[in-house]
């Protein structure tokens, strides 16, 4: 994974420095420590890279940290250099306005909010965007010239292989318990009484906010029930209306931009909104959910029909995945046919001690081709569910093999065989840029270069 160099990334750790300077006391932030082309690259890049990489990864200050941070950076700069050379690779300006306006309002989100990020660095939104867009074209423009390097780079069967038997019998690592597992979705009921209240206790914050009696950034941190927007006053920025659930995008696309809409229904509660600014099909805006209290959701209709279903599925009349794209109300296995997936990586093998335990609960007495009764799920958003489980495969603790672990071997040979190809041609671009190396950077390089002699 590549981070982001530069002053983009000093920005991004900033409130964190006093760490890093204790880390090293003699650095001096200003000076230049590389010439690459015409770009200059600053301690303080190198320096607040290597903080970003400590920041994540929990890895401790190291001159080996700041060396490979130094010759990360330059990597960066002449992948830069080389695609401003190819006339194919093009960055528009709307590309990087996108780019800017997602960065800025992550770190908005972090922060607390716009007002805060301007206060803590004592410039405007604008004024952050203009310094940063050169190097947010720049870091636009490497993406577009690796991707274009790597676009057909593929792990063959004897590159899986031959990475595999690179790694001693004795050291191949233990791969602990897994399943393979699909399941059927169902809601419980919101009664009446449930819906009923949600509603007035958002109708009564509507009406204060709609009054002047408070603001709806007030009232969100106050009573939001949207952990995500409850702290910065119920506030989203640069969102997508592809990424919003249909029932919220539906309202959110016709409302008149700094107008509180009417409460609307989503299977998260209830809401209302207000639109701050439009960009095409991105908006910013502030909600209020409420919840439905689910301790008065009635299960009883959710475990009938699920009971329904298990029984047609076992007595052969339908399949369990065409029940699951008929009834389930999990959107994202529903459209798999209820398989349940790794959210992060896409695998269809799951390890057993990362699901919850009402998901551990449930599997202990499956055996492989198992439905089981319906049973209570906390789903991937927190929602409180109902499903039937069926157990395609229990694949017990075991060493790594090609039998049972291709797809994640192939994913490590394959970040190997393109870091190897990265590596050879940075090699190759690098003999027709001017790189020079100054001060600290040649004092750590030299050390480092005695060291291992």
């Amino acid at each position: 994974m590549t981070i982001t160099y530069g002053r983009l990334i000093l920005l991004f750790s900033l409130v964190l420095l006093p760490a890093a300077a204790q880390a090293q006391d003699d650095t001096v932030l200003d000076e230049i420590v590389a010439v690459v082309g015409s770009d200059i690259i600053l301690a303080s890049d190198v320096d607040g890279f290597v903080l970003g990489v400590m920041n994540q990864q929990g890895m401790p200050f190291s001159e080996d940290l700041w060396e490979r941070a130094l010759q990360q950076i330059i990597d960066e700069k002449v992948l830069v250099i080389h695609a401003k050379r190819d006339t194919n690779i093009v960055v528009g300006d709307q590309q990087v306005d996108q780019m800017l306006d997602s960065r800025v309002s992550q770190m908005a989100r972090r922060m607390g909010g716009e007002t805060r990020l301007e206060a803590l660095y004592g410039k405007s939104i604008i004024e952050l965007k203009a310094e940063f867009r050169d190097e947010i074209r720049d870091q636009a423009l490497s993406e577009q010239i690796r991707n274009q390097k790597l676009r057909n780079v593929r792990a063959t069967p004897s590159d899986v292989t031959a990475w595999l038997s690179q790694i001693p019998t004795d050291s191949l690592p233990t791969i602990p318990d897994m399943v393979r597992i699909s399941h059927i979705v169902v809601l419980p009921e919101i009664t009446e009484e449930a819906r009923e209240e949600a509603m007035e206790i958002l109708s009564t914050i509507r009406d204060t906010v709609l009054a002047g009696g408070a603001t709806m950034e007030e009232m969100a941190e106050l009573f939001s029930d949207d952990p995500g927007s409850a702290p910065n006053g119920g506030l989203y920025e640069d969102m997508a209306l592809s990424d919003l659930v249909p029932e919220f995008a539906a309202v959110a696309s016709r409302s008149p931009i700094g107008i509180y809409s009417p409460i609307f229904e989503t299977q998260f509660g209830l809401h209302f909104l207000r639109i701050n600014a439009r960009r095409g099909d991105r908006i910013d805006y502030n909600h209020i959910l409420i919840e439905f209290d689910e301790s008065d959701s009635d299960a009883e209709p959710a475990r009938e029909l699920l009971t329904t279903l298990r029984d047609s599925i076992l007595t052969g009349k339908v399949t369990f995945e065409k029940m699951a794209r008929e009834f389930s109300e999990e959107e994202a296995s529903r459209t798999r046919a209820g398989a349940v997936v790794d959210p992060n990586t896409g695998e269809n093998t799951l390890f057993v001690e990362a699901l919850g335990p009402l998901w551990q609960e449930t599997l202990a007495g499956l055996q492989e081709g198992d439905i089981s009764e319906p049973r209570e799920v906390t789903l991937l958003d927190g929602r409180r569910a109902f499903h039937i489980v069926r157990l395609e495969e229990r694949i017990p603790e075991h060493k790594v093999s090609l039998a049972t672990d291709y797809a994640r071997i192939e994913r490590r040979a394959l970040q190997d065989k393109q870091d190897r190809i990265m590596r050879e041609w940075m090699k190759q671009l690098k003999e027709t840029v001017y790189i020079e190396l100054r001060g600290r950077a040649l004092r750590t390089t030299t050390a480092s270069n005695t060291s291992n002699n």
